[in-house]
């Protein structure tokens, strides 16, 4: 199998419209924007200033323009538009469907909407599977280029704002009334979060390379993690990728402020990673962005590493849960690892490489 590498990423969210402001945000120590959408008392790390648009119109001009503008930091409008296409996301287009009422459709209808916001000439695919949808996308580009089935491919995670998410969650109680607390001694629940990335990759080579993963599915608990499913899928990533636990300097927490969940992670990896790790969260910085995690966090993650900023927590983590959360980096990390976890029983996790570390 060829190497995968990431040739470009894009990112607009709670942080700002681009990477470049997110880093600044993370770099001054600004909280990303929080909003509370009128009839909700549970705040969203949101993507656009102000009100949602208030018609389908209004709502599909604001998201082609966010895509367009993601896709093209990306740069993969310049010279991928004939590779894959794949489309990763929970929520779709269920923004502009509020406005009608009109829940009926084929669910791949939003992709094709994106082919024609992108004028995307290569295949497409639709990967709607919870949160872990984004690092599923990647993982199948990555086998298309391994195999030479494409020279280039796109990862969209979208997110974008609607209603419809933050009440089905708060049905559930698991949404925070403030600010998400991974491993924080106060966690109380998640935050969703808002979000448009773009991941361009390609086999070509390049600062970061995409080195192995994986994604297992447990039946048992598929509202909530399973220590041995994220086990298992964290052996495999690192089986794929060649590495051993102790070469892995980050690890990029699933984390999201829930009690339960929060604590088998930190667990797990005490035994399996030890002390030598970094561990940080992102979910504070962007919210939980839901089926566009594995794009959002894995853009913004690289982004960090890139200009040596990370984001400050902004509450105490538990210091019996995570000793080692917040102890960021002091300088770049050679290999990193992703997790990730979804509804459904979906436990994931990615091995990245960033070539320039020593």
């Amino acid at each position: 199998m060829r190497p995968t590498y990431l040739q470009g990423a894009g990112l607009a969210s709670a942080l700002g419209p681009d990477r470049t402001a997110a880093v600044h945000s993370l770099r001054t120590d600004v909280l990303p924007h929080m909003h509370r959408h009128v009839g909700f008392d549970w705040p969203v790390h949101t993507l656009w200033d102000g009100e949602m648009p208030v018609s389908e119109e209004a709502w599909l001009a604001r998201a082609r323009e966010t895509v367009r503008a993601v896709a093209r930091e990306s740069g993969a409008l310049d010279t991928a538009r004939s590779g894959p296409l794949f489309v990763a996301s929970s929520s779709r287009d269920i923004g502009a469907r509020e406005q009608t009422l009109a829940w009926h459709g084929d669910t791949h209808a939003f992709s094709e909407r994106v082919v024609q916001w992108l004028d995307w000439r290569g295949p497409v695919f639709s990967v709607f599977n919870a949160c872990t949808s984004a690092v599923q996308a990647l993982l199948s580009a990555q086998r298309c280029i391994g195999a030479g089935e494409c020279e280039e491919a796109l990862v969209l995670g979208l997110e974008l704002p609607n209603r419809y998410t933050v009440a089905g969650l708060a049905s559930m109680q698991l949404l925070a009334p403030g600010r998400a607390q991974p491993c924080g001694t106060a966690r109380a629940g998640l935050v969703v979060g808002e979000a448009v990335a773009a991941l361009h990759v390609g086999a070509a080579p390049a600062r970061w390379r995409i080195d192995g993963g994986a994604c297992v599915v447990g039946g048992s608990n598929p509202a909530g993690l399973e220590s041995q499913s994220l086990s298992r899928a964290l052996d495999l990533a690192l089986a794929r990728s060649g590495l051993d636990a102790s070469d892995i300097g980050l690890v990029k927490m699933h984390a999201v402020g829930s009690g339960v969940n929060d604590a088998l992670e930190a667990v797990l990896l005490a035994e399996r990673l030890g002390s030598h790790a970094s561990w940080i969260t992102l979910k504070p910085s962007l919210g939980h962005t839901l089926g566009a995690a594995g794009a959002a966090e894995f853009a913004l993650l690289a982004a960090c590493q890139e200009a040596g900023v990370w984001p400050r927590l902004h509450y105490r983590p538990d210091p019996a849960l995570a000793p080692r959360l917040g102890q960021v980096p002091t300088s770049a990390v050679k290999h990193l690892l992703l997790l990730f976890a979804g509804f459904g029983g979906g436990h994931a996790a990615l091995v990245a490489t960033d070539q320039e570390a020593r």
